[in-house]
């Protein structure tokens, strides 16, 4: 059956003249044999090729276009345009899914199930459905069998990636194998649910008091590996911009207020929704966003957010200096890089954006550029900051799409100064104390002994202090008065805190 699929996979290489990507000028065929459609750009032909392929290879190709630190931007332009569409499996097929999970019939678990799926994709399908008590839900149902199919198309992945590696000019710095490595781990997650469950729930939780976003609320009691259950959402597709507007909607705020979410994911709390295309999201009645589909989430760790917020200030103002010195504090500089060349680099690159108005700058083209020019310096740029890249790159195509003249730069530039402002200073240093209170309530009234401890081997007739016994001893009467008093502090904000 493996044999088959690859030589299914070597056809299509030469139907679409996809030797020219993978194989040295010496072992190129199509042109010479005239087979192929190598007129067609390289890029749009590996799309149409991995379209052929079926949903699996899809959804590689979708991954692929996030890795924009390794391909070039024709190719990537390309793959992005990769729409995840996939004929439903049969309704009864769900149901059996279903029946098998809970061990009953469908009838006994759900007052309605909807038979037909409501939407379709390559790892699973959604159908509504009402539970016992009269919520509406949406059922998410992993497909049939789809573990075994993902597992043939990757080992085959693989094989082809080895291939590219060594024959492949490029290959090595392509890192093909490591692009499957993560391409497997990404959809080995998206085939368990109880991943993506979690993800919906924890950015539930993050905008639960807000009036930006709302998020469907998980029922627990009802998910299994293979099934997710949550709250039916109604609204508005985010692309149908005339029926917002009939709605009475505002869409300049509409698209200020995306951008205002996309932010307080990133800044607030590190943790973003990664695939925010226009299926994804639809608007309430009330005008506030609804975010669907939680397969794929960002992180960002504080030394990402700080490196963030200083190279967009630090672009804003022309302060290459600035970018330049982030990538030095943050690590990823390469021992021994002169950091006025990385600076005179970044501002070749950089200054020709300026010569536009702000308004028209790409927050996401600026971030590639960089990534471009870090790669020249030998900057390995980091995973999570690729797949923030290609989400911002959806927000802003989003957020021009409702608003032409949307000014990204002077949305974004408060928020990030105001995130910068609460990094330094007193309110940081308060934030700081609160999160740390409870351990160094509890571990700092051991000091006082610890020091008594240390210096007393000051003390010893034969320890050779000789002199330094006194201002040792009131050194360590002061030291132990501050630590008295840090407790005293800590454990004060402590309680503020839990009181709050």
């Amino acid at each position: 059956m493996r044999v088959l699929r690859l030589l299914r996979i070597a056809r299509v290489v030469w139907a679409y003249g996809l030797d020219d990507l993978l194989l040295p000028q010496r072992w190129r065929w199509s042109q010479r044999l005239g087979r192929g459609i190598t007129g067609v750009p390289r890029g749009e032909r590996l799309q149409l090729a991995l379209q052929s392929l079926g949903p699996i290879f899809v959804k590689f190709g979708q991954v692929l276009s996030t890795r924009r630190d390794l391909l070039p931007a024709d190719i990537a332009d390309r793959l992005a345009l990769l729409q995840d569409r996939v004929a439903p499996f049969p309704g009864a097929d769900a149901v059996a899914v279903l029946e098998r999970a809970y061990r009953r019939p469908i009838g006994e678990v759900f007052a309605r199930f909807d038979v037909e799926p409501v939407a379709s994709a390559s790892v699973a399908q959604v159908h509504f459905a009402v539970l016992p008590d009269g919520r509406e839900v949406a059922v998410k149902v992993l497909r049939p069998g789809i573990e075994g199919v993902i597992a043939s198309d990757v080992a085959l992945m693989y094989v082809i990636a080895g291939l590219v590696e060594r024959l492949y000019h490029d290959g090595k710095r392509l890192k093909p194998r490591q692009v499957v490595a993560e391409f497997e781990k990404h959809i080995g997650q998206e085939l368990d649910l109880m991943f993506e469950a979690a993800n919906a729930s924890q950015l539930r939780r993050n905008f639960e008091a807000s009036h930006l976003l709302y998020v469907p609320e998980v029922y627990w009691d009802w998910c299994e590996r293979n099934i997710m259950v949550m709250q039916r959402m109604s609204g508005t597709p985010i692309s149908q911009v005339a029926r917002l507007r009939e709605k009475g909607i505002s869409i300049p705020k509409l698209a200020r207020e995306g951008v205002e979410i996309f932010f307080t994911q990133v800044f607030r709390d590190g943790f973003f929704h990664a695939d925010m295309h226009p299926g994804n999201i639809m608007v309430h009645d009330d005008g506030t966003y609804i975010a669907l589909d939680f397969g794929i989430v960002g992180t960002l760790s504080e030394v990402d957010k700080n490196y963030l917020a200083r190279n967009f200030l630090a672009f804003f103002r022309r302060d290459y200096r600035g970018v330049a010195q982030a990538h030095v504090d943050a690590g990823w500089v390469p021992a021994g890089t002169r950091v006025d060349e990385f600076e005179s680099a970044i501002r070749a690159c950089c200054e020709p954006i300026f010569d536009r108005p702000l308004k028209e700058i790409s927050f996401g083209r600026v971030l590639l550029r960089l990534f471009e020019t870090s790669r020249q310096f030998q900057v390995e740029i980091q995973p999570q900051l690729v797949l923030l890249q290609k989400t911002l790159l959806n927000i802003e195509g989003l957020g021009r799409d409702l608003d032409p003249d949307l000014d990204l730069w002077a949305t974004a530039k408060p928020y990030l100064e105001r995130w910068m402002s609460e990094q330094v200073g007193w309110r940081a240093l308060r934030r700081h104390l609160q999160s740390e209170a409870v351990t160094w309530a509890r571990t700092l009234p051991e000091v006082p002994r610890l020091v008594h401890q240390a210096l007393t081997r000051f003390n010893r007739p034969d320890d050779g202090a000789g002199d330094l016994r006194l201002p040792l001893r009131r050194l360590e009467r002061w030291l132990a008065m501050v630590a008295v008093l840090l407790v005293l502090l800590l454990g004060l904000e402590a309680w503020r805190w839990f009181a709050a």
